[in-house]
């Protein structure tokens, strides 16, 4: 019989199955529900052209960062509203067809929809990107949606994730609020929100996602699914995590 131990060095996705009971959650966008890492790659190209900077340099520090922050460094007479809502406006537009799906969430999402569980998403993106992909893709629309413009700092400032608990009415200490995200921006941003964050490997590396200090890590969110909590009176939402990351 072969090991079910993964090879030497790699990342080992066979932690217990844990069960854990929220009373609302917090999505990040890209990376979390979707993958849109061609189309940023051809969209910072385009913009690296326009403000004279190489989209590598770019691309280095823009995930799970708001594009207006990238720019006040970069290219500071570009950091403004109207120019970065024009251009992240565009991006599924011209590169629809270059964002996926991270496996699982759609489920998760109407799943949660169905139950009438709280959620939000909280990205760093604007409003014409965000209503944009989720046009695209046919994704649910959240009944709260937090985004670029709607705080004065971006991740990892906890103020996004702070708004989006006030959005949900679970701004209490006792309330358990969960995080999903990818980018050690985000993550730390939750953390400092005073929320539970589940950490996700799908655009960064495993090291990265761990070293901002994530409650759970997975790599994608088909190994999240809601389970019945009718023990608990039908209060909140308890997710089953499988395949999370051994840490020890």
């Amino acid at each position: 019989m072969g090991s079910t131990e993964p090879p030497a060095g790699q990342p080992d996705f066979t932690g217990p199955v844990v069960q854990v009971t929220f009373d609302g959650l917090l999505f990040d966008m890209d990376g979390t529900i979707i993958d849109s890492t061609a189309a940023v790659v051809k969209h910072w190209e385009t913009v690296g052209s326009e403000i004279g900077v190489e989209p590598e340099v770019i691309l280095e520090t823009s995930h799970g960062r708001r594009s207006l922050d990238i720019l006040k460094i970069l290219a500071p007479e570009k950091a403004n509203w109207e120019y970065v809502r024009h251009m992240e406006g565009l991006l599924p537009k011209l590169h629809g067809d270059d964002a996926v799906e991270i496996p699982g969430a759609r489920a998760l999402l109407q799943d949660l929809i169905s139950r009438n569980a709280p959620w939000a998403i909280v990205t760093s993106g604007t409003i014409p990107l965000v209503t944009g992909w989720l046009a695209v893709l046919g994704l649910p629309h959240p009944e709260h949606l937090i985004t670029a413009e709607s705080v004065e700092n971006g991740k990892p400032d906890p103020a996004c994730y702070l708004l989006g608990r006030s959005r949900l009415g679970l701004t209490a200490e006792d309330k358990q609020v969960l995080v999903l995200e990818d980018s050690p921006a985000g993550i730390r941003s939750g953390k400092a929100a005073g929320c539970k964050v589940l950490g996700l490997a799908t655009s960064h590396t495993v090291e990265q996602v761990v070293e901002a200090g994530p409650d759970w890590v997975l790599k994608d969110l088909a190994s999240v699914r809601l389970v019945p909590n009718d023990a608990e009176g039908g209060g909140g939402v308890t997710l089953e995590f499988r395949n999370l990351l051994k840490t020890a």
